[in-house]
């Protein structure tokens, strides 16, 4: 019998990286940051860049930079190439087929590709549109068992910018410790620093216990997703070095020039997330403004951070053919959005993301978007 080769499912996701759209609203970045950002004209120092191997766990400053983000001690930093490669070494190390890890949906489904293909069980937290995608910790316990290895949170939430509160994340904890005491939670910060205007960043919880472990990257906040750069936080000593060996086993270092210019990232955050948080601030107001006057075809779950947001075509006012015929429809408008479905959500829903475009093309996507509603 042939072995099969599936062991990577395909999701209609790939094509945000594959195909083109005129107005793109499936995008949960902003504005990509261009080189010139961060060489201000001349590269002088860059160009002395050795490009040599780096270290395992990754460039020392960069490190340190990264630990101020998070309260912690550059020691418990470990650089990856993005955040699916800091997934993908949490996956391996952590995980075995009988292990049991938990995760919410909707989610990013490669999440739950990386974690699966372990063998490990995949037990399900299903969050819904009607509660606003809030996470129970009750609910959250009945997934629990002594198997559980992992368990895999979002704040803010992909593909919803929901964030699950710190009073939360220390209950999950809690209940961890009781039931399965040898288990770690990974909360992925992707999301966390893409407040709106002037609102308060949440703190990362980090720092709440040495069973917690987080992950993030330049690609959705900072705009460089170009950049394959991302990061754990890692404060179990055991784990790091663990993963730490993983890494070097797999790629060995993160690339020279990646982590150089991701170094420039952060040390220039404080202007780059300024103008972006605006951006973001102006975009969600529009898209605000947009649902309410749509409100005979549409709802939302308003987002607390992220440029992104869930939006659902009312029961009321759509069928379930009309649904599927919206996204047809869409693609003839030249607009895009995220299923819902590619996320575990039901296709009356979907993604829209509201960051990558200028202002002026967020409103003629939306005013499309708007047609195809009226001759739906």
């Amino acid at each position: 019998m042939a072995k099969s080769l599936e062991k990577f499912p395909h999701n209609d996701i790939i094509s945000l990286t594959a195909e083109e759209a005129r107005y793109d609203l499936a995008e949960s970045v902003g504005p990509d940051l261009r080189l010139k950002d961060l060489l201000d004209g001349a590269a002088g120092d860059l160009a002395d860049l050795p490009l040599a191997y780096g270290t395992p766990a990754g460039r020392a400053d960069l490190r340190q930079a990264i630990a101020m983000l998070h309260d912690v001690q550059a020691d418990e930093v470990i650089t990856t190439v993005g955040g699916m490669h800091a997934l993908f070494l949490l996956a391996t190390v952590l995980c075995v087929p009988g292990d049991e890890v938990v995760l919410t949906s909707p989610g990013f489904p490669n999440t739950r590709t990386v974690f699966a293909s372990t063998g490990a069980q995949i037990r399900t937290l299903a969050l819904s549109f009607e509660d606003n995608y809030r996470l129970s910790v009750a609910a959250l316990e009945e997934q629990l068992s002594p198997k559980t290895s992992l368990v895999c949170l979002t704040s803010p939430q992909n593909p919803s910018g929901v964030t699950t509160p710190t009073e939360t994340i220390a209950k999950i904890l809690q209940r961890m410790q009781a039931v399965c005491p040898d288990a770690y939670l990974l909360i992925d910060e992707t999301y966390r620093e893409a407040a709106y205007g002037n609102n308060a960043v949440v703190p990362s919880p980090a720092y709440l216990s040495r069973r917690i472990i987080s992950c993030a990257s330049l690609s959705k906040c900072h705009g460089a997703p170009g950049l394959r750069l991302g990061w754990l936080i890692v404060r179990d000593p055991a784990l790091r070095q663990q993963l730490i060996l993983a890494k070097f086993n797999t790629v060995i270092s993160c690339s020279a020039i990646d982590e150089a210019l991701a170094l420039r990232v952060l040390e220039r955050s404080g202007t780059i997330l300024n103008e972006r948080r605006e951006h973001l601030r102006e975009g969600l107001a529009r898209v605000a403004d947009w649902v309410a006057a749509e409100s005979k075809f549409v709802e939302w779950v308003r987002p607390d951070a992220g440029a992104l947001c869930c939006i659902r075509l009312r029961p009321s006012a759509f069928e379930e053919d009309a649904v599927a015929r919206f996204y047809q429809e869409l693609t003839r408008e030249q607009v895009r959005v995220a299923r819902g479905d590619w996320f575990g959500e039901t296709p009356r829903v979907f993604r829209l993301g509201f960051g990558l475009l200028k202002l002026e093309d967020l409103e003629i996507a939306l005013s499309r978007v708007s047609e195809v509603l009226r001759r739906l």
